[in-house]
């Protein structure tokens, strides 16, 4: 069996905050990060968009390169759409970021323990911020590789 390395899709970021959202869109410009972006704004949302069903039924085939998520959603928290993510086959090798500002050690376990594969604070400060997003950005679009295809 060969391993392809994984072609980036776009990043999900399921954030409710206009607010966050927009530093986080921010700190992409500022970073010259290219990737292309979609938005949810709640857990509901973002489970119908990677399942393509609802009004995201006729997106693009494909899954997104990086998942950010908010953990304080409406409707579907974010560690319920963490964990539905994680047992769905078609999704779970989909790295998702928890991208929250709760520092609770019960939401660091129960994320971890679902299957989250950072846990990443949202900081105060906007050159923190920009580092995180930089770091971020660096581990799992230049370091991770995950396969997408496997030829037999």
């Amino acid at each position: 069996m060969q391993l392809r390395p994984r072609t980036a899709g776009p990043i999900l970021i399921v954030e409710d905050s206009d607010e966050d959202h927009a530093a986080l869109a921010w700190a992409m410009r500022k970073l010259e990060l290219h990737h292309e972006t979609v938005r949810c704004r709640d857990g509901d949302e973002a489970l119908r968009w990677l399942r393509r069903t609802g009004e995201h039924a006729a997106r693009p085939e494909g899954n997104p390169g990086l998942v950010l998520l908010d953990l304080n959603l409406t409707a579907t928290d974010g560690c319920e759409v963490l964990a539905e993510i994680k047992k769905d086959p078609g999704l779970r090798t989909i790295p998702v970021v928890v991208w929250t500002t709760s520092s609770n050690p019960v939401d660091v376990h129960r994320c971890y323990h679902s299957g989250a594969n950072s846990y990443v604070l949202k900081p105060l400060d906007m050159d923190t911020f920009l580092h995180e997003v930089q770091a971020l950005a660096r581990y799992w679009f230049g370091v991770v590789m995950l396969p997408t295809e496997v030829d037999r």
